[in-house]
């Protein structure tokens, strides 16, 4: 069962450098100060991208918590 806590492991790592881009992206767009119309354009574009990541982060977790109680 290592191969499940290290692929798991290695996908929560994906989420969560997912997550960081996101936030990244939104601070950059709010120092940027757009007006509302293109700050909702930049938010519409990242939520489905946070949402995928935060996805990706939790299913590595339960493939980590899986893995261990398996193993």
């Amino acid at each position: 069962m290592d191969w499940l806590i290290w692929g798991g492991a290695a996908l929560s790592v994906l989420g969560l450098i997912g997550l960081v881009w996101c936030i990244v992206t939104v601070m950059r767009a709010r120092k940027a100060g757009l007006d509302d119309e293109a700050m909702r354009a930049v938010m519409q574009r990242v939520l489905p991208r946070n949402l995928g990541s935060l996805f990706l982060s939790v299913i590595g977790l339960m493939m980590v918590i899986v893995g261990i109680s398996f193993s």
